[in-house]
């Protein structure tokens, strides 16, 4: 019998057919495995070019660009009865032009200004009432610069071609219109790749769609305009000065053409702004600091001076209020109706809707929210209380739906032995079920609390998409939380606000990752094994 039931068993595992479905089994499971780990890799490369890109386009938001000006404090600009009378603003616009006698005319001035940030009188007057013995004095007050400025620096305005020392070049006056002289043509090529217009007699114009040539030349700045080749060769052209020369060069010197490549045209800062910034920047008047800004303050329609801070005060008020009202109510809901409820058609129809609930969209409890809370109860709008409330509306299906199964998920035997020893059915449901069952249920809880924490759609009906500049000192005054925020940023116009959008989501990722972190913390604690 044991030959021949070997001799089967042989010719039934290598015969040529045997082995082909033997080898057509292992080739499956290797296509199941390498499908599997392509899935996991091409998420991961996602993963990372999501993040990636999100961290590349927020670090520029983290630093700020401040310039330090001697301010004149004396008492002919602030009364030291009452310095919140002063024009502190103005105070700040005279420091710049005293950097800059050269910047008279009302358009140039205005330009000038523009460089600093609107809100560079507020800093001022806290830094006066801060410290009262600044007054009479004339102090180094550093204040942000204004978004464009700040952009530009941070090299996200402008692109800088290279730099060319030229040799042989002449000016005819130190400021005004001057002509210049090139002792060869290089300059010519150089206009011609930049985009020069070329008009009658081979003149080449430099207009604001070509490339912009700055000339450092005898410690001023010449902004060329025009192009040509002379007579005697080399080239001759015309500028304009940006910043005053010590001397005209009238005797051939050597000189430094910066070229700017993306044209004036195409940018939101002209030449004579990046020239003046560039000064300062070499008088070490200008440096980059921690954002304390964007960190610590609310919002704001500039981009220098928004913060996220009242968003994500705004985000914890509405979290507690969500959380508060949930998970009570929710683990109390999951007790009753997996211990204590009858099962009847009526019991089974609430199961039933609760599961639909959890796929109704986040909108449709916005609707609700505001029909309900606003308009019958009058509660305020825009508050943490009431989003919190309708937050928790769209989270109690989810933590229901948890807490059963890890309320089903414990042991019989541990039930049956505590009514064994006496105990009752409450007893044995609060004493022993619930303990054992809290890690799941935290889950469940975790997973909704994510997912109210990220939620737009439902806060934008009951007014919390509004511009709210203080930050929330309590449930109930006005405020806003951080999707609808970055929702808010996303749809801004001014550049500055697109870095402050990705820098809002990496904090809100990490407001996301310190909230699970705690509720992982506590199941770990209330884990139990059996």
């Amino acid at each position: 019998m044991t030959d021949t039931a070997a001799t089967v068993s042989t010719g039934l595992h290598t015969d040529a057919a045997a082995k082909a479905r033997l080898k057509g089994r292992y080739a499956a499971e290797m296509r199941f495995k390498l499908l599997g780990a392509g899935a996991v890799a091409l998420a991961a490369f996602f993963l990372l070019l999501l993040l990636s890109t999100i961290v590349t386009k927020a670090l520029p938001a983290f630093h700020q660009h401040y310039v330090t000006l001697p301010v004149n404090l004396s008492a002919e600009n602030v009364n030291p009865e009452d310095p919140s009378s002063a024009n502190h603003l103005g105070i700040i616009h005279d420091a710049l032009s005293n950097e800059f006698p050269t910047a008279t005319g009302r358009q140039e001035r205005r330009l000038l200004r523009g460089l600093i940030s609107t809100g560079a009188g507020v800093i001022l007057r806290e830094e006066i009432e801060a410290d009262p013995a600044l007054l009479g004095q004339t102090p180094g007050i550093s204040v942000p610069l204004d978004d464009f400025a700040d952009l530009y620096l941070k090299g996200l305005l402008a692109k800088s071609g290279e730099s060319r020392e030229l040799s042989g070049v002449t000016v005819s006056a130190q400021e005004g219109d001057v002509d210049l002289g090139f002792a060869d043509s290089t300059i010519l090529e150089l206009a011609r790749g930049a985009r020069a217009v070329e008009g009658d007699g081979g003149v080449l114009r430099m207009t604001s769609g070509s490339d912009s040539f700055l000339l450092d030349i005898a410690g001023g700045v010449v902004k060329l305009t025009e192009l040509a080749a002379a007579d005697g060769g080399g080239a001759s052209g015309k500028g304009i000065v940006y910043e005053p020369l010590t001397e005209a060069a009238t005797s051939p010197v050597a000189a430094t053409l910066r070229t700017i490549v993306t044209a004036e045209a195409n940018r939101k800062i002209t030449d004579r702004e990046i020239v003046w910034l560039d000064r300062l920047n070499a008088r070490d008047l200008i440096e980059s600091r921690w954002a304390t800004l964007f960190f610590f303050t609310g919002a704001s329609r500039e981009p220098e001076l928004a913060g996220i801070w009242g968003a994500v005060i705004g985000s914890a008020l509405t979290m507690l209020v969500t959380l508060a009202l949930s998970f009570p109510i929710g683990v109390s809901a999951a007790i009753y109706l997996e211990e204590f409820a009858p099962k009847n058609r009526i019991t089974n129809l609430i199961e039933v809707n609760i599961n639909n609930l959890a796929a109704v969209p986040s909108i449709v409890f916005g609707l609700l929210g505001l029909a309900v809370f606003l308009n019958w109860f009058n509660l305020p709008r825009s508050a943490p209380l009431v989003g919190g409330m309708v937050l928790a509306l769209m989270t109690l299906p989810t933590i229901i739906i948890a807490a059963r199964a890890a309320l089903r998920a414990v042991p019989p035997s541990i039930r049956e032995a505590a009514l064994g020893i006496g105990a009752s059915k409450v007893q044995t449901i609060f004493h022993h079920v619930l303990p054992l069952a809290m890690p799941g249920i935290m889950t469940g809880t975790i997973i909704g609390m994510a997912q109210a924490l990220g939620e737009t759609a439902p806060l934008l009906m009951i007014g919390m998409v509004a511009f709210i500049v203080d930050i929330p000192g309590g449930f109930t005054d006005a405020a806003t939380v951080l999707p609808v925020q970055i929702y808010m940023w996303s749809d801004f116009p001014e550049p500055g606000f697109q870095q402050k959008t990705s820098a809002a989501i990496l904090i809100l990722l990490g407001f996301l990752v310190i909230m699970n972190a705690i509720a992982v913390v506590l199941r770990k604690r209330f884990e139990r094994r059996w």
